[in-house]
């Protein structure tokens, strides 16, 4: 794949079906105000998401914990990277507190990714499940964690307090990894999803396209995941963030999306959302309707 990064004035015309609108209204306002006060950061806005507005708009957010710096530098993702913080201690009880008063049924918790840490950060994750389990009792959950380097006792310490579904991403098929995802590991990625999917979790993952992978490698890739045990897949377009992100090499069509998300209901996913804004937690609390009726 091509690694040349792209001038603004040179990067491809986004088509219509990519426009989307700022965020406005009283609940965007207010969410905004909340995660302010509370000082928690969210990946909607570290990672640039196309639906911070809309999101927002409907009172919905994801959490980022353990800071706004990464430990790794994958070419794709907008958020910075550098040497973390200690993580704060009294961050569960003010992300509890927040979806508290946001009136949260579905929550929504992301993280850096911390190798800085013995647990790859899994000790902290539970942490926030537990506080949120005592303030919002009623609030299903769902944390999008990082491959915790392969750290063996992080599914232990999850497991203490396990989430309702546990999302982990794949990103992109494994012969880009080296060039997308330096650090992480496709098998070490697919290893996780498929221990906590046999320790009876609900498992969700990601992937998203445009950086120029073949379809059979996508089709491949998309396959092994459900190997896993992942019953709930999103798929989603590419968007360079910044210059120094890779530049998108092709726009999907709506049309190829449903193709693609047929495709991933063949092979037996219960739940898919595939589309150009699609993002691993858009629209999270119907995979969480799908799933709690059965």
């Amino acid at each position: 794949m091509s690694s040349k990064v792209i001038s603004a004035n040179e990067r491809p015309r986004l088509p219509s079906w990519l426009k989307i609108k700022i965020g406005s209204g009283e609940t965007y306002t207010r969410v905004k105000g909340l995660i302010v006060k509370q000082n928690l950061h969210t990946v909607c806005e570290s990672a640039r998401c196309p639906n911070l507005g809309e999101c927002w708009g409907r009172g919905t957010a994801t959490f980022m914990i353990m800071g706004e710096l990464c430990t790794r530098n994958c070419t794709f993702c907008a958020i910075k990277h550098g040497r973390p913080l200690p993580v704060e201690v009294d961050e569960p009880i003010r992300l509890a507190e927040a979806a508290r008063k946001m009136e949260l049924k579905w929550v929504v918790i992301t993280s850096v990714t911390r190798d800085d840490l013995p647990d790859g950060g899994a000790t902290h994750f539970a942490a926030c499940i537990r506080e949120l389990r005592k303030t919002v009792p009623d609030a299903g959950i769902e944390i999008l964690v990082p491959d915790f380097r392969g750290k063996v006792n992080a599914a232990d310490i999850i497991m203490e307090y396990p989430p309702d579904i546990l999302n982990h991403n794949v990103e992109t098929i494994p012969a880009f990894y080296t060039d997308v995802r330096p650090g992480a590991d496709f098998k070490r990625s697919i290893a996780l999803l498929k221990e906590f999917s046999n320790r009876g979790l609900i498992t969700k993952s990601g992937i998203f396209v445009g950086l120029g992978e073949p379809s059979v490698l996508l089709n491949a890739a998309i396959y092994e995941i459900r190997e896993a045990g992942c019953r709930s897949l999103t798929i989603g377009q590419y968007l360079q963030a910044t210059p120094d992100n890779l530049p998108v090499q092709k726009f999907y069509t709506p049309e190829e999306f449903e193709e693609l998300a047929d495709f991933a209901r063949t092979i037996g996913f219960e739940h898919v959302a595939s589309g150009p804004l699609v993002r691993s937690s858009y629209h999270a609390e119907e995979a969480k309707d799908i799933f709690r009726k059965k």
